[in-house]
């Protein structure tokens, strides 16, 4: 019997769904966006990358909850589009689309002098958006794409929301991180796109240990003003942050995903947990895993001393920029 003989067979198909199915019901968190009252009604919330996957998930769970909603995306056209969805779905008409490309600290600072200039509060921002896969690309400002775009422009544009942050006390920051962070490491040379391997996800891990350092970071400094940092891993999840790996790559990765990995939808949970759950009201500089659990993130991104330095070293450059 040949293998598509095998695959083809209706007991084989029938096992699949089943072992799917089994997969689905053990990877459930324990918390679910659901089950949980709150409600968002007078707050205003921002979502970076809300066009698709996680992002448009963790918008669609806050419009549902009458928050005023801001779609912070890169490409209007798809931002639009899930605008519309994200309206129909929830009911909600005070969902917004902004455009920001997080890869250009020009792009990062012109979206947030709109925002600061627009808005009156900002009680959850929402650092979703991330690529991974990348070959070696550098922007016009003279950075690597992966770096600006995960960790550089989230990082900025935090910064320059602070103030907003603070004075709609209390707020949330919660920063999309990655359990590969473990697998980072700090050069700060990364960020011109120097000493890098660009090989799968070597500078995706790099900058998921910068985000978790930064957030720490955040939540020191953020101490008593009533504005909370943490970081969270969504899980192995089934997105487009694949798609710019090769093409077997990501037939493999969507093969093996269908069984045993997450949903989008279900890959948003962690992050809005750590957003709006009761919870986690005054909980700052912690990780959170994809079941919703705090653990203990990388030695590296728990290094005090280090967290002060990449903070500095990461302000120092996006303030050139």
């Amino acid at each position: 019997m040949s293998w598509a003989d095998i695959l083809s067979h209706p007991v084989w198909a029938i096992s699949t769904a089943l072992l799917a199915f089994v997969v689905r019901l053990q990877r459930r968190g324990s918390w679910d966006p659901r089950a949980c009252t709150v409600r968002l009604t007078g707050k205003t919330v921002i979502v970076t990358g809300a066009n698709t996957g996680i992002g448009k998930f963790i918008a669609l769970d806050f419009a549902r909850r009458g928050a005023r909603v801001i779609l912070a995306c890169r490409s209007e056209g798809r931002g639009s589009a899930a605008l519309k969805e994200i309206r129909e779905k929830s009911g909600n008409t005070d969902v917004h689309l902004r455009l920001v490309d997080l890869s250009s600290m020009e792009s990062v600072r012109k979206f947030a002098q709109e925002i600061l200039q627009e808005e009156k509060a900002l009680h959850i921002l929402v650092n979703n958006a991330g690529v991974s896969g990348l070959p070696r690309q550098i922007t016009k400002e003279g950075l690597d794409t992966t770096f600006a775009t995960n960790h550089l422009g989230p990082f900025l544009l935090t910064n320059l929301l602070l103030d907003l942050l603070k004075s709609s006390a209390p707020s949330r920051i919660v920063t999309l991180s990655s359990v590969n962070h473990k697998r980072g490491t700090v050069d700060f040379s990364h960020f011109y796109g120097e000493n890098l391997t660009y090989m799968m996800d070597k500078v995706y891990n790099h900058t998921k240990l910068h985000n978790v350092i930064c957030t720490n970071e955040f939540a020191r400094r953020l101490h008593g003003t009533g504005v909370t940092a943490n970081s969270v891993h969504p899980g192995i999840v089934m997105t487009e942050v694949m798609r710019h790996y090769p093409y077997i790559v990501q037939l493999i990765f969507n093969i093996i995903g269908f069984i045993f990995f997450k949903s989008a939808e279900e890959g948003a949970v962690s992050s809005i947990y750590c957003a709006v759950a009761e919870e986690t009201e005054g909980i700052t500089g912690k990780y959170f895993d994809s079941d919703c659990s705090m653990v203990l993130s990388a030695p590296l991104a728990r290094d005090a001393a280090l967290a002060v330095k990449d903070f500095e070293m990461s302000e120092r450059v996006t303030s050139k920029l």
